[in-house]
């Protein structure tokens, strides 16, 4: 018994002393994986050497500083001057192996560049804008072509646009094959094509969404030079500004019937004077209610009955045909007309100076039934409420009274207090609101002079998220004031309208067409609480 005991003693008496001199024996943990690896490869050394002269070799070697793999090869890999037959790429471990199929032309600098195509086996990180250089001749061509790619509207930089250039001779296969000499833009829009042979390009920018280095979608951004570029020697402050170009041909990007039984369609242009008539059921044309985005590329419209097979349409612009469309539908389809309701009170709060407004999700009829309206003012049943149609739309009504600050106040819509003009009506709903104080608003006086009054010119007011609240068209030094605006940061941006069409006119590549020349002012406003401020913007003349 006691041998026993004294074992026990002993044990514990050694556990706790290996704990003690060796704490980290004495913890069990889970092993981490450590910090996610965040570093590219890196290129240890190349056989032949990069930029070597009086290349006679077959196949290159170039080995990394881990393991990779090869990502999008058909896309991100080329080589300028281009072979009739590409390159054969293998990888080998950590080495990639490059069989040259084609034979090579005298006195020539080849570039294979690798673009993103190269990347690390486990995380993905791209060893970016790596190329192998190497001359048939006696001499490696060394011009240099370095410049900054922005945003035509905002002038911030660009990350990941795809510079390129194309030799003049060859630039028939722009937005039909991607082009051999290309590079990208770091997170400044700065970008450098290097080594290149005296010629006259034509110099491109492209924001894209396939990856494939063509212009081809009228969803992506292009910019480019406006005259070829003779290239005789190294050339900087090349500036590119992207823009979105409209598409040369109309058409119908979606078309849908909505649950609710709205009746929509997307267009991949801005329309000057839509319109749209409907050919089958001829019936229905008469009585459809239709509504335009503010852009004039999306229609919403209803219909009054919804029993049809299918519905065909013509789409008009300035009282032309311009497309037709048929939507089918199946007769299990069922829509509910239901009228939903938003406001234009986010915060709860009225600004001073307007009214509440409630937005329909359909057309809605000229009766209302007041005894399923209720109004109340500190949870006292008041008076003097007018209620009446916006003239705007089919689907506002407008609630007006003389609003008191301190005070508050709700709306209560019964159900069927409103009816849409084709069926249904609104479910129960109630708002709870106050006037807001004009303590919390600002108003400024811009003082704006132009540089030429035979031009126009339009001034937009922008938010500190850069959306647009409002724009003027001047033609001469104006006052514009801004009254009862939030507080907050503002900015502003001009366009030089040189069609004094009132808008900003986008650019066309295929017709070697800039975009309109727009000016964002260097200052920002600041509206602070209860002030009235003036400030002075001074248009510089279009450079």
């Amino acid at each position: 018994m006691r041998n026993t005991q004294f074992s026990v003693f002993f044990a514990i008496f050694l556990f706790i002393v290996v704990g003690f001199f060796f704490p980290g024996c004495a913890s069990i943990q889970t092993p981490t994986g450590g910090p996610r690896d965040s570093v590219a490869p890196t290129v240890l050394k190349e056989t032949p050497a990069n930029f070597t002269t009086n290349f006679r070799a077959e196949e290159i070697n170039i080995q990394l500083d881990e393991y990779f793999k090869i990502s999008n090869e058909s896309k991100e890999f080329s080589v300028s001057p281009a072979m009739d037959k590409n390159p054969f790429f293998k990888v080998r471990k950590k080495v990639l192996n490059i069989q040259l199929q084609d034979t090579l032309a005298p006195n020539t600098t080849y570039t294979i560049n690798f673009g993103r195509g190269l990347v690390d086996y486990n995380e993905g990180n791209v060893l970016k804008n790596y190329m192998y250089v190497f001359s048939t001749g006696d001499k490696i061509d060394s011009l240099t072509i370095t410049g900054t790619v922005t945003n035509t509207l905002s002038k911030k930089p660009v990350l990941d646009a795809t510079v390129f250039i194309i030799p003049i001779s060859q630039d028939s296969i722009f937005g039909k094959r991607r082009a051999n000499i290309f590079t990208t833009t770091d997170s400044s829009g700065n970008f450098s094509l290097k080594y290149l042979r005296p010629d006259t390009y034509r110099v491109y920018a492209l924001k894209e969404e396939g990856g494939d280095r063509v212009y081809n979608s009228p969803n992506e951004e292009i910019a480019f030079l406006s005259a070829p570029l003779v290239f005789t020697k190294d050339t900087t402050g090349i500036k590119l500004e992207l823009f979105r170009q409209e598409a040369g041909r109309f058409r119908i990007v979606d078309r849908k019937i909505e649950k609710d039984g709205k009746i929509v369609y997307m267009f991949n242009q801005k329309l000057s004077k839509p319109g749209i008539r409907i050919l089958h059921p001829q019936e229905l044309n008469e009585s459809k209610i239709v509504e335009f985005s503010r852009t004039n590329d999306t229609l919403s419209m209803w219909t009054e009955k919804m029993d049809f097979d299918s519905i065909q349409v013509a789409i008009l612009n300035e009282g032309k045909d311009i497309d037709t469309s048929v939507i089918r539908r199946s007769k299990r389809d069922e829509y509910n007309r239901e009228l939903k309701i938003s406001d234009n009170t986010p915060s709860s709060r009225i600004k001073p100076g307007t009214d509440l407004v409630l937005t329909f999700s359909a057309p809605v009829g000229d009766k209302i039934d007041p005894s399923k309206v209720t109004f109340l003012q500190d949870s006292v049943s008041v008076g003097g409420l007018r209620i009446f149609r916006d003239t705007s739309s089919t689907r506002k009504y407008v609630f007006k009274y003389p609003w008191k600050i301190d005070r508050s106040y709700i709306l209560k819509l019964d159900e069927n207090a409103f009816t849409g003009r084709f069926g249904g009506s609104n479910k129960p709903f109630e708002k709870v609101f106050s006037r807001d104080e004009e303590l919390n608003y600002g108003n400024l006086a811009l003082n704006v002079s132009v540089p030429d009054t035979s031009r126009q010119y339009i001034v937009q007011l922008l938010n500190e998220r850069d959306e647009l609240l409002r724009e003027n068209p001047i033609s001469k030094n104006t006052v514009i004031q801004y009254n009862m605006y939030s507080v907050g940061k503002y900015r502003f941006r001009v366009i030089y309208d040189s069609n004094r069409n009132g808008q900003w006119d986008t650019g066309d590549v295929y017709l070697k067409k800039q975009p309109e020349n727009v000016w964002n002012a260097n200052v920002e406003i600041t509206l602070r609480a209860n002030w009235e401020l003036e400030e002075k913007l001074a248009i510089p003349p279009e450079t």
